[in-house]
Formats: structure tokens, sequence, C-alpha cells
């Protein structure tokens, strides 16, 4: 971080930016790109794959697709994603990938400087955000291909570094590298604050000024405190025009509302079940690792125990065959791990033997009660209960977004304000061409927050509000 930035974020400036993004992972990444004058336009060449999407191209050659209608250019779009401007970006930037092809983004890159807006990335981490707290060798479920930012492919950059995709999929610690790379390589870096920690944001309305012409939007203000290297706190307070929100959805994980859930034996990271082994807390001859939950992180995590021998006991509510289950819904020659958490899933029922020693699996069964010994009472579905003992307890049953730093939380953003926010159910009500705040003029949400939940799908986000900046600088008075 440059000397000029630590001395903006130490003083309280009275000249706003014009931009603030909170959040650095891969939609903030983006989102810097696209206000650093990096200008996608459509090759003079490029023959589009998908019909109409091409005819539409070719209506304005040598126009910028930030500069175009994405409402006109997404509409007839379809793909794996709601939101048509994430749909527009896909299809540009891998046009044909849905059909197994390969064939080269559409777009040529140009940096225009003139066009660039200035803005600010805050973040609690390096460039990167929550993929740095994600366990290295893991390894992610989307193919390396599509965890790529535009103009830098993952397959090239792993080829540099001589690294190699399993299965097309890369691991965590490799995206995580070169989500920070990235940043470096586009010379964004000077726009990027890590350790920022935001604690406040307010708004008021537009006020008059001198001349009695009102300011075109409200101002913010971004209160918070960065940690220093000697780990001690340095408050900031900024002001901005707009403000958007990339803070994903991994802040605060989901609760199970049970007694003895407060016990120092329960936890809700994978990290946790790492520095256990550490202690020597579990082994191989401990009492079982309890793990809740059926998705993704808790396959993952029953995974790891497996690979050095830790005993498991996998409980969650779900029948084992319920479509729902993701395991349901991935292709098994992309993701044959997680296939053989599923086997295991349903062949290690308690209720069946099974040739997988050390791993029995609590289908249809609720956690209870935690009691101070370490005994973990479930509940099946027909109300009948059983008590196991356990060395630890991993609670791995999805997130919620933690908005605490806006006022009330950030619940009357969401699309149903009387609902809890949820990235999946309840996102942030966002106009869908411009991802501005449905309820705030000048408050931006991409990513998770808006209900784009793959890497693939939240740069569409991010085209929609650098596409929406450029508008309103444009309609500025000189």
């Amino acid at each position: 971080m440059s000397t000029w930035r630590k001395g903006h974020l130490g003083t309280s400036s009275s000249e706003p930016l014009t931009v603030i993004v909170i959040g650095n992972g891969p939609s903030g990444i983006c989102l810097s790109y696209l206000l650093s004058g990096y200008t996608p336009y459509v090759k003079a060449d490029a023959v589009h794959p998908h019909p109409l999407l091409h005819r539409k191209l070719t209506e304005a050659p040598g126009v910028s697709i930030l500069d175009q209608d994405l409402d006109y250019l997404s509409e007839g779009l379809e793909g794996r994603c709601q939101s048509p401007v994430a749909l527009l970006f896909d299809a540009l930037l891998r046009p044909d990938t849905d059909f197994g092809g390969t064939m080269e983004s559409v777009l040529t890159w140009k940096h225009q400087k003139e066009r660039a807006i200035p803005h600010v990335v805050l973040g609690r981490n390096l460039p990167g955000g929550a993929w740095h707290s994600i366990e290295g060798s893991m390894v992610t479920l989307s193919q390396g291909q599509w965890m790529g930012l535009p103009d830098l492919q993952v397959k090239e950059w792993v080829c540099r570094k001589r690294r190699g995709l399993r299965n097309s999929r890369a691991t965590a610690g490799d995206i995580a590298h070169y989500y920070r790379d990235y940043v470096t390589k586009k010379g964004l870096g000077h726009n990027f604050v890590s350790g920022a920690v935001v604690t406040a944001v307010e708004w008021g309305t537009p006020e008059s000024s001198g001349s009695g012409v009102r300011d075109p939007g409200p101002l913010f203000q971004v209160s918070g405190f960065l940690t220093t290297e000697d780990q001690s706190r340095q408050p900031f307070s900024l002001c901005a025009r707009n403000v958007v929100l990339a803070t994903g959805t991994s802040d605060s994980p989901a609760r199970l509302g049970i007694p003895g859930e407060a016990l120092p034996f329960v936890h809700y990271e994978l990290s946790a079940l790492e520095a256990a082994m550490r202690a020597g807390t579990v082994s191989p001859a401990s009492d079982s690792v309890l793990i809740v939950g059926a998705g993704l992180s808790a396959a993952d995590a029953v995974l790891y125990a497996r690979h050095y021998n830790i005993p498991v006991i996998h409980a969650f509510r779900r029948p084992v065959d319920d479509p729902g289950l993701v395991f349901n819904q991935l292709p098994k020659m992309l993701y044959p791990e997680y296939h053989k958490v599923h086997q295991m899933m349903r062949e290690r029922s308690i209720l069946s033997p099974s040739p997988y020693e050390g791993y029995r699996s609590l289908p249809e069964h609720q956690l209870v009660l935690l009691k101070e010994d370490r005994q973990a009472v479930f509940q099946d579905s027909q109300g009948l209960q059983k008590v196991f003992g356990v060395a630890l307890v991993l609670v791995l049953i999805g997130s919620h977004p933690d908005l605490s730093f806006l006022p009330g939380a950030g619940a009357n953003l969401a699309m149903d304000p009387d609902q809890p926010l949820s990235a999946k159910r309840n996102p942030i009500d966002v106009d869908p061409f411009t991802y501005q705040s449905a309820r705030q003029e000048g408050l931006y949400a991409v990513g998770p927050l808006a209900g784009d939940n793959f890497v693939r799908f939240v740069q569409g986000g991010a085209l929609a509000v650098a596409s929406s900046l450029l508008r309103k600088e444009a309609r500025k008075p000189p």
C-alpha cells in the first residue's frame, strides 16, 4: 500500500471520493480493473456462436461494451445464472464454455486512462478476500477456467507458475495467489488497502450547494480502522459519492441455535480441525469428529478427516437422495471426490454395515443438544434420540453476510426486508442492469450479496456497476 494511501486513510478528507468498494475478493478486483480505465471492445473479426448476440454486437462496431445498452445486449441469453448482465459478460468472455468448448473471448481490452474513475478498495485480507482463508490444498468447485478474471486466463497463469490443473480444476491456494497476482500484474495495487475493517457506513439526503443547486446524490461516510504492522488500530473516515458492497457472504457462519453450542469444542471452520490435529486433541485413536452439514464445506471436512484417518460422525437433516443436495447436481467425472463422500453418506448409514471404517453417517438426524462432557444428542426423523461421544464438533451449514456496518445491518436493503438477508434466498434488491440498490441511490451491491454466487458470474455485476458509474460521471457538469 502506498504512503499516499496510508495518509489518505488516516485523515477525514473534505473532498469526497467518487467510489469506495468494500470487499477485495473477485468482485472487487474485477470492478477495480474496469474502473481503472481497462475498457472492453468486441474484436473486429469476432464471430460469436450465439446468432442473436452476434447480430447485436455488429450493430455498434468500435463502441465499448461499457457504453452499450446492457439490457438490449443481454436479452434472450440463457444459462446457469439469473442475472442477465452476468450471462452477457460470461458469454463474451467464454463464448461456448457451457458446451464444453474452449473458444477464445470475443473481447479485446484497451487501457484508456482518461476513462478511469478514482476509487479505493477496502479489504480485511490481501486481495482475493476470503480465498485466503480457505485451506490451500482444497480443489475448487468450479473449473479453473471459470475462476479467472478479465484478460488473464487462470490456465495461462498456472502454466507460467509451472503448476497444473487437477481435472481442469485448481486448488484454493492457487486461486488465492492468482487473484493477488492479478492486482499486481494489472497495476491496480495503488487502489487497494488491505487490513481495513469497515465499522460504519452512513448517508444523508442530497444537500444544496451555495449556488442553490442540489448535489446529484447523497454523500456516504465510510468509517473503520486499519490494522497496522504492529497490530495497532488506526482509525479512518472517508467520504464518497458512491459505495459498492462486495463483501461476499462468508463473514458470519450459520449456527444451529441449540443448547451447548457455545461450548469450546464447537467450531465453524475447517481450520479448527487442522489446529486440533496439530494440538493432538483429535487423532485416529480419539473419539470421532462430528461434522454437521450436507454441503461442499462439510464434504471437504469429511475428506480432510478421512485423509488423516480421523474417525468421523457425519450428521445432516436431509435424506441422502434428496434432489436438493448439491452432490446430486454435480457431474461425477468432474467431481469424483465429492461423489465418493456422497457414496459414503449413502452406504455408511447408522442402519447399514459398510466397508468405510471410521466413518458413520446420520441422514435425517438433527443435533439437539451438546453436553459439557462432549456428548452429542441427536433426534431422528421418527423422534428417537441417540447419543454419541465426540472429540470436536464442526458445524458447516452455510454462512450469512455480515453487514453490521450498515444502518439496521442492511436488512431494509433485501428483496424481502422482513426476512433475513441471504445470498441464495433473499439477496440485496438491485437493479439488474446497474446493480444499484433499489432502496438507496449511490449504493451498489455485487457478488453473492446480489445473488451471484460463482466467480464466473460475479464479473457481470462489476460490468453493470462500472457502466452505471461511467454514465454518472459523463452527466456531471464540467
